[in-house]
């Protein structure tokens, strides 16, 4: 095999590469736009099918506490932990607890409006960088890149969404909230709860839920 045949190959390899390389962060973008498109309209159903395996463990976990964890087991625990466990049982009856598991969980989440439309409306996911099975995607708000990547996975050969890589920054931000309003956190967080629902939260929310 001469030089120039070597070179030609060589072209058409790292052609190949890059188009793959393209497609792959096209994806990526998609299944984001996917996810936030379930997002805007409410529909849980369709979202989770955009959203990664360590995502839905998240909310098992979540789940467990919900049923679990007495009021000292939720004061340990982070606030926005804390107010996601308290709004599902301020929000769902006792029964839709003991029924749901971790995907009917989020599903119940998205429903409700613990995910925000805010937390997606207007944005996207710009620069992707992919290493194998994992991505990462800068995300954009308004047209502005933001200091925040989402992270994504590659399951069952699709592109899925981890929510949780985008949780350390979101505690931060909530938790200077807090401190920043000056109010007791668990007294913040019932205010919360009852600004958002228009009902006064019943002190049963920080008990375990009984079978």
């Amino acid at each position: 095999m001469n030089k120039k045949t070597i070179i030609l190959l060589l072209a058409i390899v790292l052609s190949i590469s890059s188009f793959g390389q393209r497609k792959e962060k096209k994806l990526v973008q998609q299944s984001f736009d996917n996810y936030k498109s379930a997002i805007l309209n409410g529909n849980g159903v369709e979202a989770i099918k955009y959203v990664d395996s360590r995502t839905f463990s998240y909310y098992s976990d979540i789940l467990d506490k919900t049923k679990n964890a007495d009021s000292l087991a939720l004061d340990s625990l982070d606030a926005m932990d804390k107010l996601i466990i308290l709004s599902v049982r301020h929000r769902a009856t006792k029964k839709e607890i003991l029924a749901f598991n971790g995907k009917t969980l989020l599903i119940y989440a998205i429903k409700e409006g613990l995910i925000s439309k805010n937390s997606v409306e207007n944005s996207k996911i710009g620069d992707v960088k992919i290493d194998g099975d994992f991505a990462k995607g800068q995300f954009v708000v308004n047209g502005k890149k933001a200091p925040l990547y989402f992270h994504f996975y590659k399951e069952n050969k699709a592109w899925k969404v981890d929510l949780t890589s985008v949780f350390p920054m979101a505690r931060a931000a909530f938790r200077q909230m807090i401190d920043e309003s000056r109010v007791e956190e668990n007294k913040y967080l019932l205010m919360l709860l009852e600004i958002t629902t228009g009902k006064k939260a019943n002190k049963d929310i920080w008990e375990i839920i009984q079978k």
